[in-house]
C-alpha cells in the first residue's frame, strides 16, 4: 500500500515535470531575441493562471493532493523565478542596465498584476 505522503510526492514530481515541459515549449516558441521575453511570458502566465485557479471556487474545493500537483508541481515547474534572476544578472553583466530594470519591472510588477487579474477573474467569472 502506498502512503499518502508518497502519493503526494509523486504527484508533485509529475506536476513539476509537466510544468517544466510546458515552460520549455512556451519559452522555446517565444524565444528571447534581444530580451528574455520567453521568461517573462512564462512568469506572467504562471502568475495569472495560478492566481485564477487558487482564488476560484474550484481552487477552494480541490483535494489537497490535487492542490499539491497543481500549485507545487505544475506551477512550481512552470514559473521561472530563478531563470528571471539569472537573465537579470546577465543583463547587468552586459551593462544593459535599462534592460535589467525593465526585466525587473516586467517580472516583479506585471506578474504581480497578473496575479491580481487572475484573482479578479476567478472571483468574477468562475
Amino acid at each position: 500500500m502506498i502512503s499518502e505522503e508518497i502519493k503526494i510526492i509523486a504527484l508533485v514530481g509529475l506536476g513539476g515535470a509537466l510544468g517544466s515541459i510546458a515552460r520549455y515549449l512556451i519559452h522555446g516558441y517565444i524565444g528571447d531575441h534581444d530580451f528574455p521575453w520567453g521568461t517573462f511570458v512564462v512568469n506572467f502566465l504562471g502568475s495569472l493562471l495560478l492566481s485564477m485557479i487558487f482564488f476560484s471556487s474550484l481552487g477552494a474545493e480541490l483535494d489537497p493532493s490535487v492542490k499539491a500537483f497543481l500549485f507545487v508541481g505544475i506551477f512550481g515547474g512552470f514559473t521561472t523565478m530563478s531563470t528571471f534572476s539569472l537573465d537579470t544578472v546577465g543583463l547587468i553583466i552586459a551593462e544593459r542596465f535599462n534592460a535589467a530594470l525593465f526585466n525587473i519591472f516586467l517580472n516583479g510588477g506585471l506578474c504581480v498584476f497578473g496575479g491580481l487579474v487572475g484573482r479578479w477573474l476567478a472571483l468574477s467569472l468562475i
